[in-house]
């Protein structure tokens, strides 16, 4: 499969050296696919409005000066577009939030070599290892303490000057940082150093927010017109488009947040054969995969299916993945949620291919997919601890606190956090001081004007909401651990309104004090488990004027308390001893 004619070099015919190169079998480039070299090879280009098209080293010399202006570059990478700008200015940065539609979200950085990392992050061992791996993923890293607050870097750079600090907007709200090393040619040349010239660049993905990354050079100027003031290309197309991966390190341990370029597709090996089967997943942060035998060929990120081209992008994969590994599905695996994309389009698929469609809960496949990770026996039985925001319940109910008794076949709901409505449904997703207020209400306590979220909202929403709650309006139950950790960070006058999914939670851990041993109680019953002894201690904190590190320690802590308890409570029960941590 990996021809040089089969691949996007084909159109590059090989020079005469080139070509001697490749035949020789003494020579290190005997067979080389790729080889290339500046006669016969891919040329870069810089194009901007108004502006003679520049090749080669000029056009990489005028990427670099527009950068270090302050100017926005779409770079054409590996798998799709990168947006490229300084990340020590804050002009720069603010200017790709605005035109990007990204109020907060945090932006992958790219740096030229560990040292300048080291110089703005915390390296382990570990981190150094990944980072430098040839999937080269973007690595979540703890701040260093020079720049925990924003502040500058205080070392000096190979110039001997010292560098400025990474714009605090980059990341607001976190304690960490998304890094990664240059994995192509082109980067290598965009973060060579030189006096005046930035050493962090952002690096984000080439799209509007929450649209797929743009990967054909017609759609980047589409797409991304309003956004960059230049586009970097070069004449080597891009067949499918692939984002970054992202990992984290904890304890010496790597954890992939998102298999992509460097990983996907790489299988993973079931425990057992599969027939040949396709599963279309979840509907936000969508991954599908296809399964033959022992393996399961997971894809690229795909993205939130709310969007018409992201449901392109999936669709296209799910085409180029079948051909690419010769897998005819004998059926369609989907979510239970009926009004998902995915599911539509597996229902559809099943019926006009006449194979089977088959549904699984959604927490009973993340605690599946943890079982398989680990490579779990087939007849293996777990405690699954599935925790997330949203996942459709076999009673209608939005799920996402739940603690199962499950195998690979099938699962038995044993616990889960209590139901309280949502009031507005998404609308309070988008709005967690909503839920917060649903949360105050299921504990007892009053909407007291001293409270974040009721001050956050308006007083003829309060009057609204006490009428949605009370009667039930609009407000679906649900046993969400991801809707406690908004209310939670809504509480604590963290993110009342949030910009993207998780944002509350990953604001509330980054305000963590990680020496904090203290922790808020929860009720284990029978059946549920109250959050309400926890919210009132919580409560008590606030009006102490309790440090906002302290309340989500104690949080935290509470939290992984109570998983405890009803894991040890399970065992007890069932005699199953093997917990499955998984979720969102």
């Amino acid at each position: 499969p990996y021809d040089r004619p089969r691949t996007t070099m084909a159109s590059f015919p090989m020079c005469p050296d080139c070509a001697a190169e490749y035949a020789n079998p003494l020579d290190r480039r005997f067979h080389a696919q790729p080889i290339a070299c500046p006669v016969c090879g891919p040329r870069v280009r810089l194009e901007a409005a108004g502006a003679e098209i520049l090749w080669d080293d000029a056009a990489v010399a005028m990427a670099r000066a527009r950068i270090a202006a302050g100017e926005v570059i779409a770079v054409k990478g590996l798998g799709g577009f990168h947006l490229a700008c300084d990340a020590t200015s804050a002009p720069a940065v603010r200017r790709l939030r605005e035109r990007k539609h990204r109020e907060e979200k945090p932006f992958a950085l790219m740096a030229a070599d560990l040292e300048t990392i080291a110089r703005h992050a915390v390296l382990t061992e570990a981190a150094r290892e990944l980072l430098t791996a040839p999937e080269r993923p973007v690595l979540l890293l703890g701040r260093a303490p020079s720049t925990a607050h924003g502040a500058q870097a205080r070392a000096g750079t190979s110039a001997g000057a010292a560098p400025r600090g990474i714009d605090a907007a980059v990341a607001p709200g976190r304690n960490r940082l998304g890094f990664m090393l240059p994995y192509t040619p082109l980067h290598h040349l965009l973060l060579e150093q030189a006096p005046g010239y930035p050493e962090v660049l952002v690096m984000t993905s080439g799209n509007l927010s929450d649209e797929p990354i743009a990967y054909e050079e017609e759609d980047a100027r589409r797409r991304l017109g309003g956004i960059a003031d230049a586009y970097l290309l070069h004449d080597r197309p891009i067949h499918m488009r692939c984002d970054d991966g992202v990992a984290a390190e904890f304890r010496g341990r790597i954890y992939s947040f998102r298999r992509s370029r460097g990983i996907a597709p790489l299988p993973v090996r079931l425990p057992f054969p599969s027939p040949p089967l396709l599963a279309v997943g979840g509907e936000l942060k969508n991954v599908f995969c296809l399964c033959r035998d022992d393996r399961a060929f997971l894809s690229h990120h795909i993205g939130d299916l709310d969007y018409l081209e992201t449901l392109r992008s999936f669709t296209s994969g799910i085409e180029h993945f079948e051909r690419l590994f010769r897998i005819r599905p004998q059926a369609v695996v989907h979510d239970l949620h009926p009004d998902y994309q995915c599911t539509r389009f597996a229902l559809e698929r099943a019926g006009r291919e006449g194979i089977p469609a088959v549904g699984v809960q959604h927490h009973h496949a993340h605690a599946a997919a943890c079982m398989a990770d680990h490579g779990f026996p087939e007849d293996a039985r777990v405690i699954g601890v599935s925790f997330d925001g949203t996942g459709y319940g076999t009673d209608g109910a939005i799920w996402g606190g739940e603690f199962l008794i499950a195998t690979y076949r099938d699962f038995e709901r044993a616990l889960h956090l209590g139901y309280v409505p949502l009031p507005g449904g998404d609308a309070a997703i988008r709005r967690p001081y909503r839920t917060a207020l649903s949360w105050l209400r299921a504990a007892g306590l009053p909407w007291a004007g001293d409270l974040a979220p009721v001050s956050a909202a308006a007083e003829n929403e309060l009057a609204v909401l006490d009428a949605q709650l009370a009667q039930g309006l609009n407000a679906p139950p649900t046993s969400s651990m991801g809707r406690l950790f908004d209310a939670v960070a809504a509480l604590a006058g963290l993110a009342p309104r949030i910009s993207y999914e998780g944002q509350a939670a990953c604001e509330l851990e980054a305000a963590a004090e990680v020496s904090e041993r203290g922790a808020y109680p929860f009720a284990v019953g029978a059946e549920t488990i109250d959050a309400a002894p926890m919210l009132r201690a919580l409560v008590e904190d606030l009006r102490r004027g309790t440090a906002l590190g302290v309340l989500s320690a104690r949080f935290h802590n509470g939290a992984a308390a109570m998983v405890v308890e009803a894991c040890r409570r399970l065992r007890r029960t069932t005699g199953v001893d093997c917990v499955a941590l998984s979720g969102g």
